[in-house]
């Protein structure tokens, strides 16, 4: 009975630490363009805030203020236009099909890994595609 138990355990203590780590897995993956979709609108204020994590330096925290009632392309609009407030022209950031948003890095930067750090806004679903 005790080799059954030890033999359980052995296979419970790596899936727990495997489990533990995947977050920091799925960001593991940095690109040098990523797409932001947008979903819905907004049903209450709130924010969004990315993190833009280059290979070569700090990661940067950037919040989005969304309110309530705004639609699909009128949040892609604002996420656009705060990612080019805060990041300068470290990167090139457009609207694609209205309600998308492309990150690109400039030719030479390095890539980046890109994650919703946080988000309050109800109702709006957004997804972050590698490209």
């Amino acid at each position: 009975m005790r080799s059954l138990h030890r033999s359980g355990l052995n296979r419970v203590v790596p899936l727990a630490l495997l489990l533990a780590l995947a977050p920091a897995l799925a960001l593991a993956a940095p690109s040098n363009k990523w797409r932001i979709q947008v979903s819905s609108d907004a049903d209450s204020d709130g924010v969004v805030v990315f993190r833009i994590a280059p290979t070569n330096a700090a990661p940067v925290d950037v919040t989005v203020q969304v309110p309530k009632d705004a639609g699909e392309n009128h949040i892609a609009r604002l996420i656009r236009d705060t990612l080019r407030a805060k990041l300068g022209d470290r990167y090139k950031v457009e609207v694609d099909d209205g309600e998308d948003v492309l990150l690109k890095k400039h030719h030479g930067g390095a890539d980046f890994d890109l994650a919703i750090a946080q988000s309050t806004v109800a109702g709006v679903r957004i997804t972050l595609d590698r490209e």
